[in-house]
């Protein structure tokens, strides 16, 4: 008897010590992103990327797209978990743009989604994107793709 109610104090804590941020900090992190996204202040947009061990040529890339849309006027942003297949396509390796493999190079535990209005003289559109989203040191952070670790 005593075994079980240790080993549930035991997967209680690991449960708690795995959980994502909280509501609070998910609500601050989104704020902030909208801010800058918005006011197309690309030095935080930059801010949020995850650049330990990433790949160069990659890490161009994100920032060119990060900037590239930024301006426009959030409609929806959200955080939301992973979905089995996200972890799956999450840990798999992806196809370098310079060729070999690539990985994400901290784990994600969320995915950021962010729906877009652009309105303009010839009409308006909408778009949806979506980053993975990964927290390091108590903050949430875009993990950009590296050599994948053995």
């Amino acid at each position: 008897m005593k075994i079980h109610i240790l080993f549930c104090a035991l997967i209680t804590a690991v449960s708690i010590s795995l959980q994502a941020g909280t509501p609070a900090q998910e609500k601050a992190f989104t704020d902030k992103y909208k801010t800058a996204f918005e006011a197309k202040d690309t030095a935080t947009l930059e801010s949020f990327l995850y650049t330990q061990g990433a790949d160069p040529e990659i890490l161009g890339f994100y920032k060119m797209m990060q900037s590239g849309d930024a301006g426009g006027k959030i409609s929806k942003i959200e955080l939301i978990d992973l979905t089995p297949e996200d972890v799956k396509k999450a840990a798999a390796p992806m196809d370098s743009p310079t060729g070999g493999k690539v990985c994400l190079t901290h784990k994600p535990s969320k995915k950021l989604v962010i729906k877009v209005e652009k309105k303009d003289a010839n009409g308006s559109s909408t778009s949806t994107s979506e980053s993975f989203i990964a927290e390091k040191d108590g903050k949430f952070v875009i993990p950009v793709p590296g050599a994948c670790k053995s």
